[in-house]
């Protein structure tokens, strides 16, 4: 009798030892979730979100880390340059600020051992970072450009349209690729009837028409 106990309690033991086996070979086996970089990679993140374009009248300033004498605040000139101590006339127009401190630092490296350089844009006043309204608005004018901005927001900026506007015939003017794009926009149907499928989405350097009423 008992050597019969002892061999179900082996019989047993080993059923549950295989059992814990292939559990063990099924977690081994199971795929680990992938992560996107962005969502856990902050410089991937900020990569991202560093598109804004360097323009004439732009103010930026240029910070060299541990170098306080080489450290200014500068306007970018109307032929695109600036100039920095030990930095003579380097372009900045059409670069993001990430781009330029990299370029900044290829020249310290000459001078100074492993610069690090941050740049930032002090006051935007470049038509690249602008928005312009013309027309049948009763203030036309350029506005600041801030991300996310759409029409409604241009138009709240200007104080509507006039009474004199055909407000369904504006359109946008947009460069892209170095060529002209025009996107029609119903503004009638945006303010009389909250259709927000006109209120798209505006980039800096677009410009919002409002025609004239033909009588």
């Amino acid at each position: 009798m008992m050597n019969g106990r002892i061999r179900t309690l082996r019989s047993f033991s080993a059923v549950l030892m295989a059992s814990a086996l292939f559990l063990a070979g099924a977690c081994a086996q199971t795929p680990t979730a992938t992560v996107p970089a962005t969502a856990t990679d902050p410089a991937a993140a900020a990569a991202d979100g560093d598109q804004y374009i360097i323009g004439p009248g732009d103010t930026i300033q240029v910070f060299v880390w541990r170098n306080p004498e080489l450290s200014v605040t500068v306007p970018v000139r109307p032929d695109g340059m600036i100039s920095t101590p030990l930095v003579e006339d380097m372009t900045a127009v059409g670069k993001t600020p990430t781009k330029l401190a990299r370029d900044v630092e290829t020249v310290l490296a000459e001078y100074v051992r492993t610069p690090q350089v941050n740049i930032i844009v002090s006051n935007a006043l470049s038509a690249f970072s602008q928005v312009k309204v013309v027309g049948q608005v009763k203030a036309p004018q350029a506005v600041p450009y801030r991300e996310g901005m759409r029409v409604l927001d241009v138009l709240l900026m200007v104080g509507g349209v006039t009474d004199f506007a055909s407000a369904n015939r504006s359109r946008i003017v947009r460069q892209e690729a170095g060529k002209q794009k025009e996107i029609r926009v119903k503004l009638g149907a945006l303010l009389e009837r909250g259709d927000m499928r006109q209120n798209f989405e505006m980039r800096p350097g677009d410009v919002l028409v409002v025609p004239q009423s033909i009588f």
